[in-house]
C-alpha cells in the first residue's frame, strides 16, 4: 500500500532514469545518433532517426547545458505542473534541469536553497529541478496525482531536424555545453557582420590586414627576393 502511495508515472521514471546524449545503439554507424529525445509513451530515449517509428508517440526533447539535462518549460508544463522550479532563460527559451546537480561550492549565507538538494536558488524557487520538486512532494504528501496534467499528444517543435541519411545537416535547437553562470543575454542572438576596422598606433593611423589594398604578385616576389645589405656602422669618434 506504501508503494503505491508512492507511485509515480513511467515517462517521469524514464526522464530521471534514462541516458541522453549518447550513441544510439540501432543506429550505431548513423551521423547525428546522439539520443536527444525522450519517447514517453515508450519510455526510452530514442535519437533523431529513430522519430519515424514513434511519430504517433508522445515525444519530448532534451537539450545539453553545462553538461546536465535540460528540457524546454514551455514543453514541460504540459505533462507537470513545474511551479516553484527555477528556470532558466538559454537562446530565447525558458527551461529547467530534469536532475539535481551538485553544488559546487558551499553555500553561505541567508539567500533561497532547494527544499531537496539546499542548492542555492534565487527569489522565488523552490527546486532547482524537476527531480527536486517530485522527492519533495513523494516525501512530504506521497502522491503526484495533484500535480499531473493530462497530456494526449506531444510531438517535437518544427525547429528540430529529423536527419535523412544526409552527412552535412546539424541537429538545430539542441544548447550546447558551457560554463555558468546561466541566464538570459542579449549577446545570444546577435551576430557580428563583417566589417573593416581601422586601428590606431601612437605612431598614425593603419589598416588592419583586413582592410588593406591587395599587394600585386610582383610587388610580393620583389619584397621576398629582396636581400637586406651590409648594414651600417657609425664611425668611432
Amino acid at each position: 500500500m506504501h508503494q503505491q502511495a508512492m507511485w509515480k508515472p513511467a515517462w517521469l521514471e524514464a526522464l530521471s532514469t534514462e541516458k541522453f546524449f549518447v550513441a544510439c545503439p540501432f543506429h550505431e554507424h548513423a551521423k547525428k545518433n546522439e539520443k536527444n529525445i525522450c519517447c514517453l509513451d515508450c519510455c526510452t530515449s530514442i535519437c533523431p532517426h529513430c522519430v519515424s517509428t514513434h511519430r504517433v508517440h508522445r515525444l519530448l526533447q532534451v537539450r545539453r547545458y553545462v553538461y546536465h539535462d535540460v528540457v524546454r518549460l514551455e514543453d514541460l508544463e504540459k505533462l507537470i505542473d513545474c511551479s516553484g522550479v527555477q528556470s532558466y532563460t538559454i537562446n530565447s527559451s525558458k527551461v529547467v534541469f530534469l536532475k539535481k546537480r551538485p553544488q559546487n561550492r558551499q553555500f553561505k549565507g541567508s539567500g533561497n536553497i532547494c527544499t531537496s538538494c539546499d542548492r542555492s536558488l534565487q527569489e522565488p524557487y523552490f527546486y532547482c529541478s524537476l527531480d527536486c520538486k517530485v522527492e519533495y512532494i513523494l516525501r512530504k504528501k506521497k502522491d503526484l496525482s495533484a500535480y499531473l496534467r493530462p497530456c494526449k499528444t506531444l510531438q517535437l517543435g518544427p525547429d528540430f531536424f529529423i536527419p535523412h541519411d544526409a552527412d552535412d545537416e546539424t541537429t538545430q535547437s539542441t544548447l550546447v555545453d558551457a560554463d555558468e553562470p546561466m541566464g538570459s543575454s542579449d549577446s545570444d542572438n546577435l551576430s557580428i557582420p563583417y566589417t573593416n576596422f581601422v586601428r590606431k598606433k601612437r605612431s598614425g593611423p593603419y589598416i588592419c590586414a583586413r582592410s588593406a589594398n591587395r599587394v600585386s604578385d610582383d610587388d610580393m616576389a620583389t619584397n621576398m627576393s629582396r636581400r637586406k645589405g651590409v648594414p651600417q656602422r657609425s664611425p668611432l669618434c
